[in-house]
């Protein structure tokens, strides 16, 4: 990922010194080339409300200033932004200065007396990283929006899914990745022959008259966590008549494909007597 040249050229810059002969240098080289968007200060003081209120991309700072130096003012932008990064190069004259700035939390530094090229060189590449960490920061912010906005539709959608799915069917039922039914409608726990506590009221025994046969095959396919589509189920009731089912059923996985349970429907096709 490169930062676009022209993104570069018109990144938002200010300079910090009390010279004014360095602050006139500066702004003279930067125009030459090609910067568009650069401001000034002789006045330490202002630099943390002049940051907050325009957020600039690069801050040129010089250390060596009278009532507020520049360890001052960056201790000031660190505690007054909640953007983490700190655009800061640091402009000094003394060696021992750059290691405690550096330690501070700035990114780079330029050593006086000035070399052009150097100092060139050192701005137009701390512009590049800063604007490639604002455009991932935006993505992430994007991306965090898409995924907010996704599972919106998706819980809209599971809502609509349970709602349709309860009216076209004489059952709908959930389980969870244990067996256990979380969301049962209609007498679904009968047709599996299944008993729950929780849901049924009792541990009764599993009421008879269901082929076993079919019982089991449906069972052995949903503990293989596969879908099954129109399986038939017929049971015999006590007074003799016969009547046949027909369920559907899907196993469920979350974000990271992990099997979290089943859901089915069924429906009583015919009731013979």
């Amino acid at each position: 990922m490169i930062a676009d040249q022209t993104a570069i050229r018109s990144a938002s810059v200010l300079i910090v010194d009390d010279q004014e002969s360095n602050v006139l240098l500066l702004e003279q080289m930067l125009r030459d080339a090609g910067y568009t968007n650069v401001t000034s200060t002789m006045d330490p003081e202002e630099v943390c409300a002049l940051h907050r209120k325009n957020a600039y991309d690069l801050i040129l700072l010089d250390l060596q200033m009278p009532r507020m130096d520049g360890f001052q003012v960056i201790e000031g932008l660190r505690t007054n932004l909640e953007d983490p990064y700190l655009p800061v190069l640091v402009i000094t004259a003394q060696p021992g200065h750059k290691l405690r700035a550096l330690e501070a939390g700035v990114r780079d530094f330029i050593s006086k007396p000035f070399d052009i090229v150097e100092v060139r060189t050192r701005i137009r590449n701390m512009l590049e990283v800063r604007l490639l960490y604002k455009k991932l920061a935006n993505y992430n912010q994007e991306l965090e929006k898409a995924v907010a906005e996704r599972t919106a539709e998706l819980r809209e959608s599971e809502a609509r899914f349970r709602s349709l799915a309860e009216l076209a069917s004489d059952w709908y039922w959930e389980q969870n990745e244990q067996g256990e039914f979380t969301r049962v409608s209609g007498p679904v726990l009968d047709m599996l022959g299944m008993r729950v506590p929780a849901l049924a009221g009792s541990a009764s025994a599993v009421p008879d008259g269901w082929d076993e046969q079919e019982r089991a095959a449906l069972q052995a396919t949903i503990a293989l966590r596969q879908p099954f589509l129109d399986y038939t189920l017929s049971r015999v009731h006590s007074d003799g008549s016969r009547s046949r089912y027909r369920v559907s059923g899907e196993p469920m996985f979350n974000s990271s494909a992990r099997f979290i349970g089943y859901r089915g429907i069924g429906v009583e096709t015919t009731r013979q007597h």
